[in-house]
């Protein structure tokens, strides 16, 4: 009795009711910055006719999409400098406020203004979850709890088009943001006194607030050249040329200020770590992917095998679900192998398999063995991500626990973006597929689409998703494969550099 008084509170390990209590506030958070990226699309079309506005409807998403991509990294340094309670709280009290501003928002440019202030909030919440499960729990044994993690972003992906569509239709459109005000209270609630009992790694440091806004301002002149290339301007056009010239000399300059500045956002220390250099790409590419297949699946499953749009969403559930099952497998495996990126590469070798055989025979599965094909895939790519978001968290020093988490996903994100512009440019440009095809877009905006180009174009779709996941394979390859703190002890010595 007497030593456990005598033990330092940090120091304690946290007995499994305090991990769940913890775990249920981050993943409610989390729950919500997932489920704002899936349900609005569905109410999309009852928003624009209501608020008079159909052509603007896309900056629903962009505004949430730059905001929340920008803010990733601020949020993962915020987190080592003040701590993550007071952080997350946060980032759910910005992300409440945002919902109410979008449930009351008159026009849609007010709107927009609002889905950028509740992307504020909801951008770090993902990567501060990640992080505080990270303090919690020493790596050996973290894969498991990655896990939950996948099961929030499959629960979001399916529940998301479903609750939008059936609340734009039965109740009203500003029900899908209302819905969060319960949703970011409880968790608000739960996080507040759960994460009291957090262990405490932040040190006092500067925000590098110059660094910030160059970072910031580079990222969303690269997101919105990567949203309006091929859609609002061509590719080749002046806007979106200043753009990528506007995004070179942003990050230039951010690179000049993280070299010269004595606390940068992103310390050197953290960029120049193989591993989390190693696995940050390795996940960016296989994420990417995987986000790029996401977004294009559905136009293939309509125009390719004939599915209705409803129907289209559905043939989406083995890429959702196998994921899950696949980040299941690997994280139990961390607990239990040494060599612990020999499952996500075989994982990642499955994928490309997979991929590669409906780049060969695209147009010519059948439906079922197409979803089986797609299952497997997915299973996969699951493998890689506990496995790649905790070895960089295990390469890192617990006070930088917060940034580095932060900094991986940002890149994710970033690489998602670069990858759906990839997969749009060949969809709707023909771009790299040497025949000439492309889709039309008044073709698609009326049903007129030419099945033989369709199963054109997604032959090449499926064979830059092959090269996606081979360069995934190469990147975890070539990462270091460090030994795994594992409890209490092992957890308190210094990282090795």
């Amino acid at each position: 009795m007497d030593q456990r008084v005598e033990t330092p509170a940090p120091a304690a390990p946290l007995t499994h009711a305090d991990i769940r209590s913890i775990l249920i506030g981050v993943m409610t958070a989390m729950f919500l910055a997932a489920l704002d990226q899936t349900i609005v699309a569905t109410a999309m079309p009852t928003i624009g006719r209501e608020l008079g506005d159909v052509t603007h409807l896309p900056w629903i998403v962009t505004a949430y999409l730059l905001a929340s991509t920008a803010v990733t990294p601020l949020y993962g340094k915020l987190a080592d400098i003040h701590g993550r309670r007071i952080v997350m709280l946060s980032g759910i009290a910005v992300f409440i406020v945002g919902s109410v501003a979008c449930a009351v928002a008159p026009s849609l440019w007010v709107l927009v203004v609002a889905r950028f202030v509740q992307g504020m909030g909801g951008g770090g919440l993902i990567a501060l979850a990640q992080t505080i499960v990270a303090d919690m729990v020493p790596p050996k044994e973290r894969g498991r709890y990655q896990v939950y993690f996948a099961s929030v972003f499959m629960s979001s992906s399916l529940l998301g088009p479903v609750l939008g569509g059936v609340m734009a239709e039965k109740l009203h459109w500003s029900a899908i943001f209302w819905i969060n005000i319960p949703l970011g209270f409880f968790a608000f609630w739960m996080a507040n006194g759960a994460l009291k009992r957090l262990p405490r790694h932040e040190r006092p440091h500067k925000l590098d607030v110059l660094g910030a806004l160059l970072m910031t301002a580079g990222t969303m002149s690269l997101l919105l050249a990567l949203s309006w290339g091929g859609t609002a301007y061509p590719w080749r056009s002046w806007p979106i040329a200043a753009l990528l010239c506007g995004t070179l000399a942003l990050w230039s300059l951010f690179a000049l200020r993280v070299r010269t500045t004595p606390e940068p956002l992103i310390p050197l220390d953290i960029m120049s770590n193989p591993v989390v250099r190693m696995g940050t790409v390795a996940a960016g590419f296989g994420m990417g992917t995987f986000i790029g297949l996401t977004i294009y699946l559905p136009l293939y499953f309509e125009t390719v095998m004939g599915l209705s749009a409803s129907n289209s969403g559905l043939g989406l559930l083995p890429l959702t679900c196998g994921t899950v099952l696949g980040a299941t497998s690997s994280g139990r495996a961390l607990t239990r192998l040494t060599h612990y990126k020999r499952v996500p590469m075989v994982g990642l070798f499955v994928a490309m398999c997979g991929a590669a055989l409906l780049s060969i025979f695209s147009g010519q599965i059948p439906l079922v063995p197409f979803c089986i094909l797609l299952a497997v895939v997915s299973l996969g790519l699951g493998t890689v991500l506990p496995v790649a978001t905790v070895s960089i968290q295990n390469a890192v020093k617990p006070h930088q626990l917060g940034t580095a988490t932060a900094v991986a996903n940002f890149f994710r994100q970033i690489g998602g973006a670069l990858i759906v512009a990839l997969f749009g440019a060949i969809v709707l440009g023909g771009v790299g597929t040497g025949t000439g095809a492309m889709l039309s877009p008044e073709a698609l905006r009326l049903g007129t689409v030419d099945r033989a180009t369709m199963v054109t174009l997604f032959h090449y779709v499926f064979g830059a998703a092959t090269l996606g996941f081979a360069l995934a394979l190469f990147f975890l390859a070539r990462m270091q494969e460090l030994p795994l703190r594992g409890r209490a002890t092992e957890a308190a010595h210094a990282v090795a550099e």
